[in-house]
């Protein structure tokens, strides 16, 4: 949380979440780097249903931008929240399941870098969350747009990190018995 001394700059020991933002058809179509970005997402996906358990899905104005892409939804135990709000820290019931659950760090991807990401990360910053956006897992229609809106949201204190990078450092060690299976998640 905001605040502290931290002795490295490693996620604190303390409850992620995965928060997979608005991969959307129709937001997605048009989307820089749509590819690579899908494929780190899933990646993230894959490993973090292996690893840790609170996985959190937003789906910005389904009704006119539909629904989340079949590839990008968890196979299980995940939550849903369907917003008209642009950024995911206004939202009370979300709030609320965080403050339940003792959550502290938002590990971050999906679409758009410079709309609802942007201003999730920098309300729940303000509130004392570490937030960690996965750079090569999220992206912007313009790629100047994605590169800005990473810059500010770190001068606010977001960690940047890769999808690889992240993965490996939920995983902490190679004698996990989940290990092989991260790793052929990690080179396909």
């Amino acid at each position: 949380m905001k605040g502290h001394e931290k002795s490295s700059d490693k996620l604190s020991p303390k409850v992620n979440a995965l928060l997979i933002v608005d991969v959307q058809e129709k937001i997605l179509r048009a989307i820089f780097k749509k590819d690579s970005i899908t494929k780190n997402i899933k990646k993230l996906i894959d490993a973090y249903q292996i690893l840790e358990e609170n996985i959190f899905l937003s789906e910005q104005n389904p009704f006119k931008l539909g629904a989340t892409i079949p590839e990008l939804l968890p196979k299980n135990g995940f939550k849903k929240i369907e917003k008209m709000e642009f950024s995911l820290a206004n939202i009370q019931e979300f709030l609320e399941e965080l403050k339940n659950k003792k959550i502290t760090n938002l590990i971050v991807c999906g679409v758009e870098t410079h709309i609802c990401i942007q201003q999730t990360a920098l309300d729940f910053l303000q509130k004392g969350f570490e937030v960690i956006l996965v750079s090569d897992a999220m992206s912007s229609r313009n790629r100047v747009d994605h590169e800005i809106a990473l810059q500010r949201m770190i001068q606010k204190g977001a960690i940047l990190t890769t999808t690889e990078s992240i993965i490996f450092e939920l995983c902490k060690t190679a004698d996990r018995k989940e290990f092989k299976e991260i790793r052929n998640i990690i080179i396909r």
